[in-house]
């Protein structure tokens, strides 16, 4: 009997393995049907197009599921909380959510996936658009624990990781161009953002301003296929609702410009604020060599800020919500130390301004995983927020006809120079703000809040927070074709290496059959460890080829020079062109961080690879 039931579990079990293979081999027969079908009689144009659509589908659902599932872990932890009393779950929740995140990294991905904005400028800029496949789901995965757990991140940067993922893995899969699979990442990001804020335009904007890529009819279509992709899975998902609430009382009038003026000035100081600050502390976790010593700190810093500030826990969207439709102070002040004194509203918001920018970094730098796209938008509504209470009350000046600023309206244009600052996304942050809200009315004061801030923080700041770790290296690329050009070519592609090498002791006779079977005319002189002295020159012993005479009188180092500058393994392009610039030579040897010698690089061969690289710019 025991007999009969261990074979019958067996068929069963075998029955169920083959059931899964059959699917799981159905599944790849359509994968690769489709695959196939694109593949065919079709024009790369309509190809990029096919791409783009199914980009747009994939970033909507991954959008939905990144919300959901942040929204189920939050409302399991903290749905008991009575809004009257401080929580000390608070100090452990975030905790448990950076240690889980870590270990998920560590044990499962053993990769970095933090700054998703900024590996995706680092891609497009050194890697010529490859992103690692694993992005496709790693980044959902441990940001919504980061931020379920209450990391006070947002969940934009992972997703447009996630996005674009997705755009360089169809590029490679169809064997793509990388200019083409370039615009395929800019695709998946633009449809990230479109899908989690339900605004097309503002990931068209998304992926001109801050990716930097160049915008021209044969990318805009792509983009506009896939934003509207990703919108349309959204809306059939979660609803077409805006996704916060805003109902305007007060329109604008001519009048109030100077304080729009102003605000964009105070939006553009909070950003360098922000930045500056951001980069200080991040500072101090890269100081910290052990990652149980950066958990730890993190880990300290985000509970203790979250207990007495519960309005940093999690993105933060639910606070803004609050704030756009004038909740009630006790409402926004909930579970701390200043619930039920709704005077100090204000004193509670200037404190969450001041510090969310050590909670954000804390998430990060204690091995969380979130960008800073929700802590943009949270911060630039209080300041708003801020803004019109204090010019209202405090400084009792008449706004407009009926003598105030609307704290709703101040708190959308502050969203709009926040992003604008700490992004270098004006643009973005325009057309963001009124798709979020439906607040199209409010288009010129959003405009001007939006460039006063991005002209005062350019003043400090020339690149966003995304991009100064690659500027810094010279590893960004821009809207300029040239520094674009030279940043997207890789100096190791140039070098050449067949070049004979000679050792300064050997006489003339021995290089002169080196010259024989050689057809290079210049010569590396290097050491027994292959490390780089100098260079010899046909026109050097040209004159003592034929005069036998003297083969044992001279050696190489007789004839040895010192070449007119040395390039790095590591050098940028531009770096390189400017030494060729400084010296004017045509060959310049590259040595590796051992000064070793590993090649020459050329004038010529660089111009050629620039204008070819210039003609795929201009055919795209």
């Amino acid at each position: 009997m025991h007999r009969a039931s261990s074979k019958s579990y067996a068929d069963n079990r075998d029955t169920t393995d083959m059931s899964r293979f059959s699917l799981l081999r159905h599944e790849v027969s359509i994968v690769r049907y489709i695959t196939e079908w694109i593949k065919g009689d079709h024009t790369n144009r309509q190809i990029v197009l096919m791409l783009s659509l199914i980009v747009g589908m994939c970033t909507g659902v991954a959008a939905f599921i990144l919300k959901y599932i942040i929204e189920v872990i939050k409302d399991l932890l903290t749905n008991h909380f009575t809004l009257s009393e401080t929580n000390g779950l608070y100090l452990i929740y975030p905790a448990i959510g950076i240690l889980l995140t870590s270990l998920f990294v560590k044990f499962v991905v053993k990769d970095d996936i933090s700054h998703g904005v900024t590996k995706i400028l680092y891609a497009i800029s050194r890697k010529r658009a490859r992103i690692k496949s694993h992005n496709r789901w790693t980044s959902i995965v441990a940001s919504s624990i980061t931020i379920g757990f209450g990391g006070s991140v947002g969940a934009e940067a992972p997703i447009v990781l996630t996005g674009s993922a997705f755009g360089s893995h169809l590029g490679k899969r169809f064997h793509l161009p990388a200019n083409t699979v370039m615009l395929l990442v800019g695709c998946g990001a633009a449809g990230a953002v479109a899908a989690i804020f339900k605004a097309p335009i503002a990931g068209v904007m998304f992926v001109l301003e801050v990716l930097m890529l160049d915008l021209n009819m044969a990318s805009l279509l792509p983009l506009l296929v896939t934003c509207l992709t990703s919108v349309c899975v959204s809306y059939a998902l979660y609803g077409t609702e805006s996704m916060f609430a805003f109902s305007m009382d007060k329109a604008f009038t001519i009048d109030i410009i100077p304080e729009c003026i102003l605000l964009g000035v105070v939006c553009g100081l909070v950003s360098l604020y922000f930045t500056r600050t951001m980069n200080w502390f991040e500072g101090i976790f890269g100081k910290l060599s052990s990652g149980w010593a950066k958990f730890i700190v993190g880990a300290a810093v985000l509970g203790t800020l979250i207990f007495f500030f519960p309005a940093m826990y999690g993105e933060g969207y639910d606070v803004i919500a609050q704030l756009l439709r004038d909740a009630d102070p006790s409402e926004v002040m909930h579970n701390t130390l200043f619930y039920g004194y709704e005077n100090s509203l204000l004193v509670y918001l200037v404190l969450v301004l001041l510090l969310k920018v050590f909670a954000t970094t804390a998430t990060n730098g204690g091995g969380g995983c979130g960008g800073v796209f929700a802590p943009t938008l949270f911060l630039g509504c209080i300041a708003g927020f801020i803004f019109a209470h204090v010019w209202d009350d405090s400084l009792g000046l008449e706004l407009g006809n009926s003598g105030y600023v609307s704290s709703k309206n101040c708190a959308l244009y502050g969203m709009a120079g926040l992003m604008s600052g700490v992004m270098h996304a004006p643009l973005t942050g325009i057309f963001l703000i009124a798709e979020l809200t439906g607040g199209y009315d409010l288009f010129v004061p959003l405009m001007i809040v939006s460039v006063a801030s991005y002209l005062t923080i350019n003043t400090f700041e020339p690149h966003s927070i995304y991009a100064m770790r690659l500027a810094r290296k010279g590893e960004l690329i821009t809207h300029d074709k040239d520094q674009a050009i030279l940043t997207i070519i890789n100096l190791k592609s140039q070098i050449e290496t067949d070049y004979k090498q000679v050792s300064p002791e050997i006489d003339l006779g021995e290089l002169v059959k080196v010259i024989t079977n050689a057809h290079r005319n210049i010569f590396p002189v290097t050491d027994h460890h292959g490390k780089f002295l100098g260079v010899v020159t046909l026109d050097s012993v040209r004159r003592y080829i034929f005069r036998p005479e003297l083969y044992h009188k001279y050696t190489v180092a007789s004839f040895m020079k010192a070449p007119p500058a040395l390039l790095n393994t590591n050098d940028t392009l531009k770096v390189a062109t400017q030494k060729f610039d400084d010296t004017k030579a045509w060959n310049l040897p590259v040595i590796d961080e051992h000064h070793r010698f590993v090649g020459f690089v050329s004038r010529s061969g660089l111009f050629n690879s620039y204008r070819e690289v210039l003609v795929n710019f201009s055919a795209e």
